[in-house]
């Protein structure tokens, strides 16, 4: 059997600096850690989360003693009751108008504008668009001596097109 004594005495005796053969060992103890950038930033962020953690268990308990506070302040009574109650159904019917406001609001005003915008600005749209056409095609009918009908064709332009401007 081995002595734990002795194994202790080697234990302390091997762990320390030696010289051997013409070079310093050096040995750290089992009990001393080495402290790498990367041990320093885990460190570092493990105070970080301590102190954050902290601050949120102070601030826990300072919302937990103003709500008692403020439940200490609110006593019961009937005139309380019926105002919570009033409460209560002023929000139920504030639900119930913004409801029925969202089925009327294809009369809101502002909706209207936009729609009438979008109309002004979709017609305007239209018109370049025939005008640029109308121009480039009686362009291109003088400059080559082609027929509009057979051009319209060729883009598959109806017969039916008439030009707005």
């Amino acid at each position: 059997m081995l002595d734990i004594c002795a194994v202790a005495h080697w234990y302390h005796e091997s762990i320390g600096v030696s010289h051997h053969n013409g070079v310093l060992w050096s040995v750290q103890s089992v009990n001393k850690v080495a402290y790498t950038p990367a041990s320093r930033q885990i460190q570092a962020r493990l105070a970080k989360a301590k102190e954050l953690l902290e601050s949120q268990q102070k601030q826990l308990t300072e919302i937990k003693e103003g709500i008692k506070i403020e439940r200490s302040a609110r006593i019961e009574s009937e005139l309380r009751s019926n105002a919570l109650a009033r409460l209560a159904d002023l929000r139920k019917q504030v639900v119930i108008l913004e409801k029925e406001l969202g089925a009327y609001g294809d009369c809101d005003p502002v909706k209207i504008e936009e729609k009438k915008r979008a109309v002004f600005l979709a017609k305007e749209a239209a018109l370049r668009w025939t005008d640029n056409y109308g121009t480039l095609l009686s362009h291109f009918v003088r400059q080559n001596n082609v027929d509009p009908a057979e051009i319209r064709r060729f883009l598959e332009i109806d017969e039916d097109y008439e030009d707005i401007s």
